[in-house]
């Protein structure tokens, strides 16, 4: 008897997947049939969906909220759409674009058009994810330009550095223990020097 999942993706554990949830069950996907992970879907090491597409069997239907909810690279996308639809030989429905639905009873021209959508997103998906690098990438650069330190801030030299300094520079202690007598790591001592 075929079965009906539900994958349900948020890419930190801050982010909320009510809205989600919410839409699967109103789709009719049973509660203990959702899988869901709070990991970033830069790549599909994720473990509750590798745990779905193993379940997964000929006839059973996968629902998503949006076709990003798989991953946000053209390729994968791709590929991971194959291995379900050809492979699994599962439907994929994903509700936010009713277009892409591979249930049974398609004719030839509506899984083309599946096909055709498919790829259109996935494509979008990607490059949308390519922008928001470049824009964070030039925002990174154009914050630098006008003097934006990013990382940790340099620790402040204490007072009896340059006292403890002259002390390692005659070798009458040992860069660890000018570190501790500056209440520093000695790695830290030693950076200060390199300047």
């Amino acid at each position: 008897m075929s079965e009906m999942y539900g994958y349900v993706r948020v890419s930190t554990k801050e982010q909320n997947e009510a809205r989600q949830l919410d839409a699967m069950q109103a789709f009719g996907v049973s509660k203990k049939r959702i899988y869901m992970d709070k990991l970033s879907g830069k790549d599909f090491n994720r473990p509750a969906y590798q745990r779905l597409v193993k379940r997964l069997k000929k006839d059973d239907t996968l629902v998503i909220l949006s076709i990003d909810r798989l991953g946000r690279n053209y390729h994968e996308i791709l590929e991971q759409w194959r291995i379900i639809t050809k492979e699994k030989e599962a439907a994929i429905v994903v509700i936010d674009m009713p277009l892409l639905d591979t249930r049974k009873g398609r004719d030839l021209t509506g899984t083309l058009i599946a096909d055709i959508v498919l790829q259109l997103l996935s494509y979008v998906a990607q490059t949308e994810r390519e922008f928001i690098k470049k824009r964070q990438a030039e925002g990174i650069a154009a914050a630098k330009a006008r003097g934006v330190r990013f990382g940790v801030k340099p620790k402040e030299k204490p007072a009896n550095y340059t006292e403890v300094r002259q002390l390692w520079e005659k070798g009458e202690i040992s860069a660890r223990e000018a570190g501790r007598r500056l209440g520093v790591a000695h790695k830290t001592f030693l950076d200060w020097n390199k300047k």
